[in-house]
């Protein structure tokens, strides 16, 4: 699948719980919570399109070993968030990973009747 705006919100929405999008910060910076905590941040006018995703911190640095479009979280606490730059350069499943890990990630800290809501099957 390729990497655009209209499939990573697919992708979001499509998540459990209460998915919101919007853009709280400015016309160019969409948004996407579960149960009102970010999960994914993305610059919508950016070329190519850039994303911000929570990370655990071990992974975090794994990536960003691996990946030349993998970034510290630009505007975000470095240790836990990462910017991705959707170049091409990372195959799409293996984004998609990335977003179910930060959508993971944020669920985890929920209060335990909501994340085990949201991670039963």
């Amino acid at each position: 699948m390729h990497l655009t705006l209209d499939s990573i919100r697919r992708h979001c929405l499509e998540k459990k719980g209460k998915i919101e999008e919007g853009f709280p910060f400015d016309e160019e910076t969409l948004v996407i919570k579960v149960h009102g905590r970010i999960f994914l941040l993305m610059d919508i006018s950016a070329r190519p399109l850039k994303i911000n995703l929570k990370c655990d911190p071990e992974l975090a640095l794994e990536l960003r070993s691996m990946y030349a479009a993998v970034q510290p979280g630009y505007h975000m606490n470095k240790k836990h968030w990462n910017t991705v730059e959707l170049d091409g350069s990372i195959p799409a499943p293996e984004v998609f990973d990335m977003i179910d890990h930060s959508y993971l990630q944020v669920v985890r800290g929920l209060k335990k009747s909501l994340r085990d809501e949201l991670l039963s099957p």
